[in-house]
């Protein structure tokens, strides 16, 4: 059969689809079955299935089956950097804000204002910012064991361009890099736009297991690993410091760079170590102001092992990356009179005001998070899948994002991991994670797969929306699909 042939097919399935013959969440046949049915061969009914797979029409499922997707598709990764729900409740976002913030800010901002001020603010900055800029942020992310060096600071618009630059200066395209079985979506958009291939690597309950990662790089070499160390998205494990020890030591003896993404990190125990001190020339540390203070002027900051910073800055002056001068200047402000601390401070109180907020109204069923985290990891009640709740949900008026868009699918096959990686111990009863607690080591078969949980952004509403939300997610999840 030609490639226009099954190509009719396929658009047959998603006129069916679109008329509403073939619902959200209905599985289509075998591939043998259909093929049968419809006089083909059985390699052309999988390249129908693989055509509707790419136009985001359905979603196959190791060991299930293929089902309709609940909505249409968005771009990779969107859902989590922009509104993309007509939801009145959107749960995808996950923005923090407090109550005064503005005001906060606001106090900031006004000597930036100033005529004879605000031309050198407008000025274009390096890579490497201001002198300014580099002793500021090197005091923010400093923890006890860890003080960046100021000069090893490179600036970008927000964390995200500082995790692109750091990926196009270390990985050339068609390169293989490590990363958690369930990642941050954007990370997936900035891979493929660079050409990189994305190794899912097994987690446990303390995060990226070690010898997954020396088992990836048997199998071929990678060029780099990234890693959420500390209350990783979207499962809330916090690595602990046995975990990291062993992952620098590992590094080390492959030589392998890691890109160590701490934006969520300033919620976490100032105790907690990052990667870059047990590994300093190895990592490049990726953080932000966008949690800490707001997405709508914000600055990313990379941090790179000592001689590399020319390398990384002119990645970040190629992919046009580089931080504005105003928001640089805004953000050296804020964090030297106390601005970010105090929004800090409040945001770590408001986040454990949200989680207990998912502890009572979702009592009873497997959430899991951390208490000072701002996203609950939710495994849906069977029969519930992913897909389908999110579209139960949304038809609620609530937002949530599906387990699948943070699944990596395994190399060369398309297939997605069925893990459900090893987050902090689940929520019941009413009761907040402990940030210490752990689950034990994770085994394949134990593991929930994404495409039966949802992610829980608890960040970007009000605490009453937040509250009338759950209550629905709840009444949605208890009444089955």
């Amino acid at each position: 059969m030609s490639g226009a042939d099954y190509r009719l097919i396929a658009d047959r399935i998603a006129g069916d689809i679109a008329a509403g013959r073939l619902k959200p969440g209905d599985r289509l046949p075998p591939q043998r079955v259909f093929a049968r049915r419809r006089g083909i061969a059985g390699s052309t009914a999988g390249r129908v299935y693989g055509e509707l797979v790419r136009r985001g029409l359905v979603v196959g499922e190791v060991g299930r089956g293929t089902f309709v997707r609940a909505a249409p598709p968005v771009s990779a990764g969107r859902a989590l950097a922009e509104p993309v729900s007509s939801a009145p409740v959107n749960l995808e976002l996950n923005y923090p804000s407090v109550p005064g913030q503005s005001e906060l800010l606001a106090a900031g901002l006004a000597p930036l204002l100033r005529a004879d001020v605000l031309g050198e603010a407008l000025r274009t900055a390096p890579a490497a910012g201001t002198a300014a800029a580099r002793e500021a942020a090197a005091g923010l992310l400093a923890v006890p064991g860890w003080e960046p060096v100021p000069e090893r600071f490179l600036f970008a618009g927000n964390a995200r361009q500082a995790i692109a630059g750091a990926l196009a200066h270390l990985v050339r395209p068609g390169g293989r890099v490590g990363v958690e079985s369930l990642t941050y979506p954007l990370v997936k958009e900035i891979a493929g736009r660079l050409g990189v291939t994305l190794v899912p690597i097994a987690t446990d309950g303390e995060g990226m297991r070690t010898e997954a990662v020396a088992a990836a790089h048997r199998a071929a070499p990678l060029s780099a690993v990234y890693v959420q160390p500390t209350l990783h998205n979207p499962t809330s494990v916090t690595m602990g410091a046995g975990r990291r020890g062993e992952l620098a030591t590992l590094v080390r003896e492959l030589g392998l760079p890691v890109i160590e993404d701490r934006i969520w990190s300033f919620l976490g125990d100032a105790g907690e170590l990052p990667l870059a001190a047990y590994a300093p020339e190895r990592v490049y540390v990726v953080d932000g102001l966008s949690k800490r203070v707001a997405p709508g002027l914000t600055v990313g900051f990379l941090v790179v092992p000592e001689g590399r910073a020319e390398g990384a800055a002119a990645a970040l002056r190629s992919g046009g990356w580089t931080a504005g001068r105003f928001a640089l200047e805004a953000g050296v402000r804020w964090i030297g009179d106390g601005t970010v601390g105090r929004l800090v401070v409040a945001k770590r109180d408001d986040a454990a005001a949200r989680q207990r907020l998912v502890a009572e109204h979702l009592a009873g069923f497997v959430v899991r998070g951390d208490a000072r985290g701002y996203y609950a990891w939710w495994e849906l009640p069977e029969p519930w899948r992913a897909d389908t709740f999110c579209a139960a949900a949304a038809a609620r008026g609530v937002a949530v994002t599906s387990g699948v868009e943070f699944s990596v699918p395994v190399v060369g096959t398309g297939r997605r991991p069925g893990l459900g990686s090893g987050p902090a111990a689940p929520m019941n009863g009413g009761t907040p994670i402990a940030p210490a607690a752990r689950l034990p080591t994770e085994t394949q078969g134990g593991a929930t797969p994404a495409a039966s949980c949802v992610r829980l952004g608890l960040a970007s509403v009000s605490l009453s929306e937040l509250a009338g939300a759950l209550r629905v997610l709840g009444d949605v999840a208890r009444s089955g699909p």
